[in-house]
């Protein structure tokens, strides 16, 4: 994927606004657009990888993700109760942009991960 063409990518540049609740040097995080929780955020790394995959191979870009999605829980004022932290992947988890992110989903009951 040429990032130019990635939409994470163009917001981190700015030319893409969003509503952004925690950044760094690394990563950015913000507002989905489309919540599926009260409490609806999406940490993705500055630098594009493609998914969680690629990310495994720079374990300081890693790093620096979980760290920022434990900062944005604690300013949300998610940790208790709880919350959801999911990474998907490719086309059948319905990764709908291939640039690794974690959705940080909280505000109501999750309920049981089905199985």
């Amino acid at each position: 994927m040429n990032v130019t063409d990635c939409l994470f990518c163009r917001i981190v540049a700015g030319e893409i606004p969003a509503t952004v609740v925690y950044e760094t040097d690394a990563v950015l995080a913000f507002r989905d657009i489309r919540p599926k929780a009260p409490v609806h955020v999406l940490v993705i790394t500055k630098q594009h990888f493609d998914s969680v995959v690629d990310l495994g191979a720079d374990p300081a870009a890693a790093s620096a993700l979980i760290a920022a999605v434990g900062e944005v829980a604690r300013a949300e004022g998610i940790v208790e109760p709880g919350f959801r932290t999911i990474f998907n992947t490719g086309p059948d988890s319905g990764m709908e942009v291939a640039h690794v992110h974690a959705h940080l989903l909280a505000g109501r009951s999750m309920g049981a991960l089905a199985g």
